[in-house]
Parts: C-alpha cells; structure tokens; sequence
C-alpha cells in the first residue's frame, strides 16, 4: 500500500510539473512562492497562480503531444476551470469582509487596518484548508480514496518539491529561457509510459 501511495505521488507531481510547469516564469513564480510561504498567502498565492494563468502556454503542448483540454481533463487537483472558482472566493472574501466586518457573525468587526488584516488572513487560512479539504473528499467519490490522500499529500508538500525543482528558474529566466527544455522528460520516460 506504501509503495502504491508513493509511486501514485510520483505520478502527480510528474504530471503537473510536465503538463503545468513549462514556463520559466512559471517556475520562478513557483520558487517565489515556496520561499514566501513563509511570508504569507498572499504573496505565495498570488504569485503561483499568476504563473498558471499569464505564463503557461495554453496551446498543444508539442513536448507532450498533449492538447489543453486533455490536460485539463486529467488533472487530478484544480484545474484552470476549478483554480477560478477557488481564487475568485480568495480574492472576494476581503470585499466581503470589508462590506460586513463580522463576516455574518464570525468576527467581532475590525476596528484598524491591522485587525481587518488579521481577519483576511483567518479567512484564507479557511478558503485554503476548505478547497484542500473539499478537492480530498470530492477525489474519494470520484476516483478512490488513495487518489485523494496522494492528492492532499502532493499539496501539503509542494512548497518544499517547488523549491526543489525549480531553485535554478529564475537564473534560467534571466539567461534568456522562457520555456523549459524539457530535457529532464528523458529521465522519466518509464514513468510517462506507465502512466499511459
């Protein structure tokens, strides 16, 4: 069963660095976020999502023979479609809070900029575990439960496998290298085939 959970791991994270991640810029997103994880969600979130939607190429994917929809249609966690519906809560619910300051009960209102802050960052640390929770249990139904524990698992550990595999983008980036070179999917052809 171990052996099952880790080998399904590898196989989403392989999938969403290949299918997700051919943007240099993308991937220097992705290191900003994981080294400001620490900072907070708001640079960290903003600054990986960005990468999705401005940087990476919509087209067919000529790397992975693999057209959009396709990919879109075997992603496991959120999808472009799915990622908006999740970033547009995040992004509404400080208006939200702004327009009622107790959040319909759940907050005593904010008296200074500080408190409303603080209440924004309540409320996305809810938005985030909500949508990492909600995808888990929803992949239980759709797929199986491995598939949503490995799911929530590769979530919970991107920040350390960002950083990880994309510390040298942003030197890439500033040679002048927009988009991967994809050399590492030599190294993975096994796990490419298995996956097929």
């Amino acid at each position: 069963m171990i052996k099952s959970f880790v080998e399904q791991l590898r196989i989403q994270r392989w999938d969403d660095h290949r299918y997700y991640h051919h943007s240099r810029i993308n991937q220097s997103l992705h290191f900003v976020s994981a080294v400001s994880l620490l900072i907070g969600w708001l640079v960290s979130m903003t600054s990986r999502q960005a990468g999705h939607f401005f940087f990476e190429p919509r087209g067919y994917d000529h790397i992975n023979e693999a057209t959009h929809e396709h990919k879109e249609e075997i992603k496991v966690g959120y999808n472009l479609r799915r990622k908006v519906v999740l970033m547009t809560i995040w992004a509404a619910s400080p208006l939200v809070l702004y327009l009622d300051p107790t959040l319909f009960g759940f907050f005593s209102p904010w008296a200074s900029p500080a408190d409303f802050v603080r209440q924004v960052a309540k409320i996305w640390l809810v938005v985030g575990v909500g949508g990492l929770l909600f995808r888990t249990v929803q992949l239980f139904f759709i797929r199986d439960v491995e598939t949503g524990l490995v799911w929530m698992t590769k979530i919970l550990t991107d920040p350390f496998n960002d950083f990880k595999l994309y510390h040298k983008a942003p030197l890439a980036l500033l040679r002048g290298e927009l988009i991967d070179p994809g050399l590492d999917i030599i190294e993975h052809q096994g796990l490419e085939e298995q996956h097929a």
